[in-house]
């Protein structure tokens, strides 16, 4: 089956299939859409790019024209950004029956999405902690009458961050729905939820050797942490120069780090946007589209972006730090090489690094290769790019970027009922004992190396001292 109207969906679907330019199903569509028509719960984990919004869009818009009313379908997603895309689709998918939906995330008017919710639209895609904050706040809608729960990067969803927000959403949702579960990744959460379902779950897997799609070229860089932002720089320019037209992805490890890059490299003449947890929702949308629409060709961001952000025009992926969660890896370099079209990814690794990129080659089952770069170009570029970042530094220590850190926290803790003062002190008191652990770790370390070294010295040598 590769056409929609074999896979059980209405005319009018197809038809819109068709003027977005979709003419035939994806492997996870195919097996998906007539379980779901048939009314099944389902988990479906496929490669990123594989298609799998449209693999619970359409169907649940078929059954929605079918009995249309509100609030017919809650779709659960971990990043804000993810919502708004999937809403999109739904948006352009559903334009002939006047679908009516609306997005719940953080960092917007909670009194307007109140007010939104009480309309009743037809789809409601929301992050977990927003619909929790409007399921303890506000009378004027219901979810006890919803057909379709989507839990989106379900492995990340349930992966225990948000537990306690989706055991209120689950408590105001009806026993008699539709699960429908869907990730990139399989993981132990999502084996868990199927040996504990009440009812027969269909389950689609692509079974695959590899863990990244085939045209994905991936690569690595091994260099000293010290210069990884020449390095940086260097692999840009190098790409800029073959590929003029292309956009580029650039995944660091913390929102602080992020917006140093991103600071940095506007100073050296690349301009860019940034998008990370501590920018308001709408700069960070008004960033998003910007990338999206080309005007910008190059996006750092924290993993906010790592998770099903669609952007065909990027055509490489750079890892300025090494996630530490292997498959933190794959949801990033599934940015490029999406819907059969190639692409590249590289990745930043220093000595400390080597572990965890063996743990991602173990986990995608691929060598990553080494890519080539100009040692005496980054020799160059890297005094001008120093002295940016440190300047960068001094003009971030200056604004009040740290204290909306510290505000950020301390609402987080009092939306989770906790004393934000007493929380921040056991943080404080957390990374210390952290640093304290790091430090003795490294002096042990130091003592190991310094008894090796003495081991290794020839016979004669020793006898001689």
């Amino acid at each position: 089956m590769n056409s929609f109207s074999e896979l059980g969906l209405k005319e009018w679907i197809v038809k819109q299939c068709q003027k977005v330019g979709i003419e035939n199903a994806t492997p996870i569509q195919r097996e998906c859409v007539p379980q779901i028509l048939a009314g099944k719960d389902c988990i479906g984990c496929a490669k990123t790019g594989s298609g799998k919004t449209l693999a619970f869009a359409l169907p649940i818009l078929q059954k929605l024209s079918e009995d249309p009313y509100g609030i017919f379908a809650l779709v659960l997603t971990p990043t804000r950004e993810l919502a708004f895309q999937i809403a999109d689709q739904f948006q352009i998918m559903g334009k002939p029956i006047g679908l009516r939906q609306t997005v719940i995330v953080g960092g917007m008017d909670m009194v307007q999405q109140g007010m939104d919710l009480s309309r009743k639209p037809h789809i409601v895609i929301s992050t977990p902690g927003r619909l929790y904050d409007h399921l303890g706040s506000c009378v004027t809608f219901s979810l006890k009458k919803i057909k379709f729960l989507v839990i989106d990067e379900a492995d990340r969803t349930l992966g225990g961050d948000f537990d306690e927000q989706l055991k209120r959403i689950f408590d105001a949702l009806p026993e008699q729905r539709q699960n429908l579960l869907f990730s990139a990744t399989m993981t132990d959460s999502l084996s868990k939820v199927r040996q504990v379902a009440k009812k027969e779950m269909f389950l689609h897997e692509t079974k695959s050797e590899v863990a990244t799609v085939e045209e994905l070229k991936q690569h690595y860089v091994l260099c000293p942490g010290a210069v990884k932002d020449g390095y940086l720089v260097q692999i840009i320019r190098k790409f800029k120069e073959s590929h003029p037209r292309g956009s580029i992805m650039v995944f660091t490890n913390t929102c602080k780090n992020c917006q140093l890059l991103s600071m940095t490299l506007k100073e050296v003449g690349y301009d860019n946007v940034c998008l990370h947890g501590m920018i308001s929702q709408k700069l960070r949308l008004v960033a998003l589209n910007k990338f999206k629409s080309n005007n910008v060709k190059i996006l750092i961001a924290t993993d906010v972006a790592s998770r099903g952000l669609d952007i065909p025009e990027v055509q490489l992926v750079i890892n300025h730090s090494v996630p530490t969660v292997p498959k933190e890896y794959v949801h990033r370099v599934g940015r490029t090489a999406r819907a059969g079209r190639g692409g590249d990814a590289v990745t930043l690794v220093t000595p400390n690094d080597i572990k965890l990129i063996q743990a991602i080659e173990e986990l995608i089952n691929t060598k990553l290769t080494e890519y080539k770069t100009d040692e005496k170009e980054v020799s160059k570029i890297f005094t001008q790019v120093s002295v940016t970042r440190r300047e960068a530094e001094i003009k971030l220590d200056e604004t009040d970027f740290f204290e909306k850190k510290e505000l950020n926290k301390r609402k987080q803790f009092m939306m989770e009922g906790k004393d934000p003062d007493e929380e921040m002190e056991k943080k404080s008191k957390y990374k210390k004992k952290l640093r304290r652990q790091k430090i003795k770790a490294a002096i042990k370390a130091r003592t190991e190396r310094k008894k090796l070294r003495e081991q290794e010295k020839p016979a004669s040598s020793v006898a001689d001292s």
